[in-house]
């Protein structure tokens, strides 16, 4: 059988670029190159797309972004492939493109659409939902529509006089949540236990959008389920997040400094079903594709609450969506390559 030429796309206009690296590089150590031949391209956090022709070893170190070749993606939909921009006209036949980009442009919609203009398969979910997840505000509202709990909220432009937002805030009660409204990764998020606390954080959240969202803290812990599929849907083991002090912020999440992830979460097994099953509701109402990581919280009574939709989930040596479908029976060699197969047959 031939192999499936698959552009691996990585870095990006993004506060997550960093992250993008850790799990592009995680992906790459783990991809069966015996069924799978790769075509690696980073995005430079300028927005510089380079064909990384010499391997991928030396992504981490940013040896990547000075030994390469300019390219971009043909949205000629008869070639369907990398154009090389060293003046040799040479197209790079592809038969689909794994983004591995996290947060702002690259996880919500931007190069999946872009995708979809040239005709290549997205391993992942698609332009519609993949915008959708990254808004927090409309995910809310389709999600509670389809029957979950969502948190209170507020949304406002980040220009909106500060004594609308302060009667938004009494309104919700504290402790809130201040976050921008498109962001992933915690970035611009604050947890707010007072009015005297609001400004610092609505400027903080400003930094990352131009509209900014206020949400009610749920009592409890965080809980998530990774899912797959485009029609039957496969589920991982529900994971918790134990949090000693503060939330689940970039630093926690990307170095455990206190917070402990357990999976699979200490909840029974009855908690752990009604969770896989909201996860799926979630997953179909917001029309993913392919993969997401579905989080929520369990609140002390037992309450199932929606948090957000990540729908490029991190691949790093430690990250939940993996960790979870190993823990459901998939080792991350086997993920990735039903990641594929479920993007290229979709």
């Amino acid at each position: 059988m031939d192999k499936k030429r698959v552009l691996i796309v990585f870095g990006g206009c993004s506060s997550e670029h960093e992250v993008s690296l850790q799990s592009a590089h995680a992906v790459l150590s783990h991809l069966d190159t015996e069924h799978f031949e790769v075509v690696p391209v980073g995005i430079t956090a300028e927005g510089k797309w380079f064909y990384f022709a010499h391997g991928w070893q030396g992504l981490l170190n940013g040896g990547w972004e000075t030994c390469c070749v300019p390219c971009t993606l043909s949205l000629d939909r008869s070639r369907r492939g990398l154009l090389l921009l060293d003046g040799s006209g040479q197209c790079l036949p592809l038969d689909a493109v794994f983004p591995i980009l996290h947060g702002r442009n690259g996880e919500d919609g931007t190069i999946q659409g872009a995708c979809e203009l040239a005709g290549l398969p997205v391993i992942g979910c698609g332009t519609l939902s993949s915008a959708l997840c990254m808004d927090k505000e409309r995910a809310h509202r389709l999600v509670e529509a389809a029957g979950i709990r969502v948190p209170k909220s507020k949304v406002f432009a980040s220009n909106a006089p500060r004594a609308e937002m302060e009667a938004a805030a009494k309104s919700i009660g504290f402790p809130l949540f201040a976050k921008p409204l498109r962001a992933g990764s915690s970035f611009g998020v604050s947890r707010v236990e007072c009015i005297q606390q609001l400004s610092g954080a609505l400027d903080n959240a400003s930094a990352f959008d131009n509209e900014m969202i206020l949400e009610e803290a749920i009592p409890g812990f965080e809980v998530g389920c990774a899912v797959i599929g485009c029609g039957e849907l496969t589920v991982g083991a529900i994971d918790e997040v134990e949090l000693e002090t503060g939330f689940f912020d970039y630093e926690e999440k990307y170095t455990l400094k206190s917070a402990k992830i357990h999976c699979p979460a200490r909840i029974s097994s009855h908690q752990a079903a009604q969770i896989q099953q909201a996860a799926k509701t979630v997953y179909r109402a917001l029309n993913c594709r392919v993969m997401a990581r579905v989080d929520l919280f369990l609140t002390p009574e037992g309450e199932i609450v929606f948090n957000e939709v990540n729908t490029i989930p991190g691949f790093t040596a430690h990250s939940r969506f993996p960790t979870m479908m190993c823990a459901g029976g998939l080792t991350f060699s086997e993920l990735i390559t039903r990641l594929i197969e479920l993007g290229v047959q979709a």
